[in-house]
């Protein structure tokens, strides 16, 4: 039985996944990813401190990545977790408050953070003799504030926004945490307005980032068509198409949550593409760039050879 205990102030997240063996397999799923996201940008963002090789914008940008994918799934998972194994799905308001002013947060910054890299690449491909002026380490820290800064602004002006909505008894929100959309459709008033507000935020948000890092990709494309080393020009693709996969992860399931008008979504649609881009996008993230990036690879045994050494 579950319990649906509230005070007056307090919110109730129906959660991810039924109360039954089904569930249960896929909560375990879940927690599995989610485990793996938190060892794998925890293990990026200490490596990328650690290895003075890798203290260059392209890796800073990188560690704000992982840093930005590990606040993610902090914010969301184990609030999540929590909830299913007690069955106490109630959250306070100020813990809601939380959720939703860090999601609104890091999903603006992160796809700011998405274009700064795509114009790193753009600058290291097409202008490698002026690289270190055109992005030194000061412009790199100018663009990772910048995109926080924009992120910061977008998650207050949401979050202020709809925590200030009446809210009738029935606080029932249709989600696993508190998403912005989900709890403007339980407030006691009509909200058509602000949704037609943030749909167009939505679309701004997504659009000016994926347009400048589409535009950074297609200048790269072309400069590397006209390479004439081999190597330099399969080095560049697979740059390229590393940082490709993690865009495709992370603006597709946004922009059909998102763009799409309020009548062509579901609750459970929302709730489905919610877990690519708050689980299974961060723990994928760092998979990515360890994996196909030797420099990444050369630290992690660097590193772990110290230890070692340490150790013995």
């Amino acid at each position: 039985m579950e319990n649906y205990t509230q005070t007056s102030t307090d919110f109730i997240l129906q959660g991810l996944f039924p109360p039954s063996r089904v569930g249960l397999i896929l909560f375990t799923f879940t927690i599995t990813v989610f485990l793996m996201a938190l060892a794998g940008n925890l293990c990026m963002v200490l490596l990328i401190l650690l290895d003075a090789h890798l203290h260059t914008p392209m890796y800073l940008l990188l560690s704000q990545l992982s840093l930005l994918d590990l606040i993610y799934v902090c914010t969301t998972v184990p609030k999540m977790a929590s909830g299913f194994l007690s069955g106490n799905k109630s959250i306070s308001f100020i813990g809601c408050y939380i959720q939703s002013f860090f999601f609104s947060n890091i999903a603006c910054s992160e796809a700011l953070i998405l274009m700064s890299m795509a114009y790193d690449r753009y600058i290291a491909i097409c202008f490698p003799l002026h690289y270190s002026v055109r992005m030194s380490n000061r412009m790199c820290l100018l663009l990772i504030a910048g995109s926080l800064a924009v992120g910061f602004f977008n998650g207050c002006a949401h979050t202020l926004y709809v925590f200030h909505l009446p809210y009738c008894e029935h606080r029932v929100t249709n989600h696993f945490f508190c998403n912005v959309p989900a709890m403007s459709n339980i407030a006691c008033t009509d909200t058509r307005v602000y949704e037609y507000i943030l749909t167009l935020c939505a679309s701004l948000i997504l659009l000016i980032p994926f347009l400048g890092t589409l535009l950074s990709y297609g200048l790269v494309l072309r400069a590397v068509y006209y390479m004439r080393s081999r190597e330099g020009r399969k080095k560049a693709y697979s740059t390229c198409s590393t940082h490709l996969t993690v865009v495709t992860f992370y603006y597709a399931p946004f922009a059909y949550t998102y763009v799409r008008p309020k009548s062509l979504r579901s609750p459970g649609e929302d709730k489905v593409l919610a877990v690519f881009y708050t689980i299974i996008t961060p723990m994928l993230n760092p998979v990515i760039y360890s994996l196909r990036n030797k420099k990444v690879t050369g630290a992690l045994g660097r590193e772990s050879q110290r230890i070692c050494a340490v150790k013995m």
